[in-house]
């Protein structure tokens, strides 16, 4: 991957190109007051929360990305608008025109929950005393994310398999039809279910679920590695690492920014 940034909350040019026409038009202000904090400075400063882990109120002032609440209140809007969601078809789309997406199987992996409280959250089945949100994220070949989702740390990880492969967008880029199901599937024993993998036959999708009962060594960790990698990543960001938000949305809002962030240093290697 591309060489660590000593100040990754910094929008570069390139990133800004991508983001910058995705942003809804703000309203007019109604009544004369402080200027509106410019939108790029308001993103530095929700990178700079995500990146840190540090708490909105808590954000430093000296920086001029504004207030914690003009951050937060920027990023709740945007999530609504599904920017995150345009930003991360407009990046796939860039992959796939360069030929850098794997079709040939994508991946699924879910990691154990951390603490969380308030809505998409549940008893954690390491320890049912403390409430828990769980990461989904179904990766192409090189592990790239195409989907991720929040759910309950209750919630069991085969009922998020269909959910993840209807969540991946069309991408097109190339002649022809855009392309939204990989030719293959893989996942671990917690997907082992019969009834799932005749769901995934019928999509057209092959399923390769490790069995439950058999020995290890299957040859699936092969291929899978690279699904619990791009977990490594997100959880990279510290924000990510503890859900300390009790509404869902502003999680999922960072959760949609950080597979953006991810997938765009994958694009950043074309150039």
């Amino acid at each position: 991957m591309a060489k660590r940034n000593s100040r990754p909350w910094i929008v570069s040019d390139e990133l800004w190109s991508l983001v910058e026409p995705l942003l809804p038009v703000p309203a007019p202000k109604l009544v004369a007051g402080r200027p509106r904090v410019p939108d790029r400075q308001a993103l530095c400063g929700i990178l700079f929360v995500l990146h840190t882990g540090i708490q909105w109120e808590y954000l430093p002032q000296e920086l001029g990305f504004g207030s914690g609440m003009t951050c937060w209140r920027r990023l709740a809007a945007w999530n609504e608008a599904g920017v995150w969601d345009q930003l991360h078809l407009v990046m796939l789309k860039k992959l796939r025109s360069a030929k850098q997406l794997d079709w040939s199987r994508a991946v699924i992996d879910s990691p154990h929950p951390g603490r969380s409280t308030g809505p998409k959250s549940g008893p954690s089945p390491v320890d049912r005393a403390r409430p828990g949100s769980k990461h989904h994220a179904l990766v192409d070949g090189q592990g790239i994310p195409l989907a991720v989702s929040l759910t309950g740390g209750n919630r069991n990880d085969v009922t998020q398999l269909m959910p993840l492969l209807a969540k991946v967008p069309s991408v097109a880029g190339l002649v022809g039809r855009p392309r939204r199901r990989p030719d293959t599937l893989l996942a671990d024993r917690g997907y082992d279910h019969d009834k799932y993998r005749r769901l995934v036959w019928a999509q057209g999708i092959k399923p390769m679920i490790a069995r439950r009962g058999i020995p290890h060594g299957s040859g699936l960790g092969v291929h899978r590695w690279v699904a619990e990698r791009t977990i490594a990543w997100l959880h990279g960001f510290r924000r990510l690492r503890v859900r300390w938000e009790r509404r869902d949305d502003i999680h999922e809002a960072f959760l949609g920014l950080a597979t953006c962030l991810i997938t765009h240093r994958h694009v950043q290697r074309l150039y």
